[in-house]
């Protein structure tokens, strides 16, 4: 069995984290990946601060294993969220899209344990220095939000520059990737795109065909002009916002305009036309549903077969 420093920090059993994807990770999902034994995340991005704190109570009806919530710095309700984790008595909060620094006396204080997602070294020191618990180190390979630097690279110099454990994000999909940030000295992972297709995922339908669809070239970044790259599939919507993006006469507020919304278009009603289908690099591995609890015995499990076998690999 893995085992590293993540899991006594959390009282988790296997050292691999559900993705706090936004108006995706909710209760039935987060519990599904705690009862298997990894740590599930819910999204604070969800219908509003009293829909999260109903998913996080429901999450208790689903689940006694430990389970946490994903806060969204930038989004406009981020101080209710903040308040409202510690309210609700939640342990565990993972940060991203901007600084926790406003609410980590509040989170220290309550006990709660403080694991933001950084995308440089820089970023990473300065969250140390905040008293984060832990860190996700995200490549650029990731769905979603993404920053320039891309796992392989990012991972390694996040673990040398700190002291404090760091898992590894971005381009993650089976065993083989797992084993490789194990090696590297991540003390776990964090997926998001292959929970996607997770039977206890809530997103539409077409959304999970796509993705099953997929190839190695499918995916597609914008909004790096806007300052806000994201990482989704190819479809009509996001080629459409690469193409505004690239025509001088269009401004950033019709950009911005164009992609109002267009998430949760994806999530709920799987429009291709308008809507955007965040997914990492790794979609292209997909090839079928299945349950959260496959995914995570598949991942960890098969990063464990092939640690063991690693040492045939070296002549005494």
């Amino acid at each position: 069995m893995i085992k590293s420093a993540i899991c006594d920090i959390l009282g988790i059993e296997k050292p691999i984290f559900q993705g706090g994807m936004a108006w995706i990770a909710d209760a039935k999902l987060a519990a599904a990946v705690s009862n298997a034994g990894g740590l599930g995340l819910i999204s604070s991005i969800n219908f509003g601060t009293e829909a999260v704190r109903s998913e996080i109570r429901k999450a208790r009806e689903l689940t006694d294993k430990p389970f946490g919530v994903n806060i969204m710095l930038a989004a406009p309700n981020a101080s209710e969220i903040a308040d409202l984790v510690v309210e609700e008595g939640v342990k565990i909060v993972t940060t991203g899209a901007g600084s926790p620094s406003p609410y980590m006396a509040k989170w220290k204080a309550a006990g709660i344990k403080v694991i933001p997602v950084v995308a440089s070294v820089a970023y990473a020191l300065k969250m140390q220095e905040l008293g984060a618990t832990a860190l996700i180190a995200e490549g650029a390979e990731s769905g979603g939000h993404v920053g320039d630097i891309h796992t392989m690279a990012l991972v390694p110099q996040v673990i040398d520059a700190v002291n404090i454990p760091v898992l590894a994000a971005g381009g993650i999909f089976d065993g083989r990737g797992a084993a490789a940030m194990f090696m590297m000295g991540a003390c776990g992972v964090q997926v998001g795109t292959r929970f996607l297709v997770a039977d206890e995922c809530l997103v539409h339908e077409v959304y999970k065909e796509r993705l099953i669809k997929a190839s190695d070239v499918s995916t597609i970044v914008t909004g790096k002009t806007l300052g806000d790259a994201v990482r989704s599939l190819k479809t009509p919507f996001s080629k459409k916002f690469a193409k505004m993006e690239a025509d001088p006469s269009v401004s950033d507020d019709e950009i911005r305009a164009f992609g109002t919304g267009a998430m949760r278009k994806a999530v709920f009603d799987g429009n291709l036309q308008d809507g955007s289908f965040l997914a990492g690099e790794v979609a292209g591995m997909i090839k079928k549903k299945e349950t959260a609890a496959e995914i995570v015995e598949d991942i960890i499990g098969g990063a464990e077969k092939l640690l063991l076998q690693a040492g045939a690999l070296v002549e005494e």
